[in-house]
Order: structure tokens, then sequence, then C-alpha cells
């Protein structure tokens, strides 16, 4: 795991049912997690040791140390 709050992210719901996935490191890349966020609800995201990377299914507003981006409607 790592201390650098540049491997945090904020996704914000924009409508009900938005999924963020967290998929793994290594050879084979696979789900190892899943929350599923109504409109408004807020989540904050780290990338570890086992996450290489998120998959995000519906209206959301992402927040990243590069800058702010929303799904496509």
């Amino acid at each position: 795991m790592t201390d650098n709050w540049g491997d945090y992210f904020v996704v914000k719901a924009k409508e009900n049912g938005v999924n963020v996935i967290g998929l793994t490191r290594g050879k084979d890349t696979r789900f190892h997690h899943s929350e599923k966020l109504d409109k408004g609800e807020v989540m904050m995201v780290q990338f570890t040791e086992h996450t290489s990377a998120v998959k995000i299914r519906g209206k959301a507003e992402i927040m990243t140390p590069f800058g702010t981006m929303n799904t496509e409607d």
C-alpha cells in the first residue's frame, strides 16, 4: 500500500445504481471488489497493492489529482 495522496480519487454518483468495481493486479486481471452507490453518495477510492484499476458504470463525477471528469451520459 502507498501513502501518496495521488493514489486516491473520489467518485460521486449522479444517479442511483452506480457501480464502482476494483480490478486486481497480476497475470490475470479479475474483479475483486464491487460497490453500488446511490445518487449523491460519495466514495473515496485508493489504488493498492491489490487494486490496479477501477471500473465505473453509471453516471458519476470522478475527482482525481489530475482534474474532475464525468462519465458519458
